[in-house]
């Protein structure tokens, strides 16, 4: 008895249709609609974070209501300002190193209400 066969998914209609580009049921498709933003209190979220990495720290920007292209722009913006990389992920932004002093002064300079967060 091949092995392979028992594991690998043929075929299903279990989903009904699926999006060509996202590969999920075409109700649950979240290609091209705008993105929900974050319900939140308003105050944007600075915290280091190691866990995972082994070892390195990232800063973690949370609680930014944008749309997705705002985000994406504020993201490559605040990765230029510090001289990092970083990335943008569901609902937060990751900044390579320890970068909370700098990250703050850039995001109140854009009008945001920051706080740092942890220790």
């Amino acid at each position: 008895m091949n092995i392979r066969r028992k594991t690998h998914l043929v075929y299903s209609t279990e989903a009904g249709r699926l999006c060509p580009q996202c590969h999920r049921p075409i109700a649950d498709c979240g290609c091209g609609k705008p993105r929900r933003q974050a319900a939140g209190d308003g105050i944007v979220r600075l915290h280091r974070e190691t866990k995972g990495r082994g070892g390195k720290a990232v800063t973690v920007i949370t609680g930014i209501a944008l749309p997705e292209r705002e985000m994406r722009e504020l993201a490559r913006a605040l990765k230029q300002h510090c001289g990092v990389g970083g990335a943008l992920k569901e609902d937060h932004i990751e900044i390579q190193g320890d970068q909370r002093e700098k990250l703050k002064a850039e995001l109140e300079k854009r009008g945001f209400t920051v706080r740092i967060a942890g220790g």
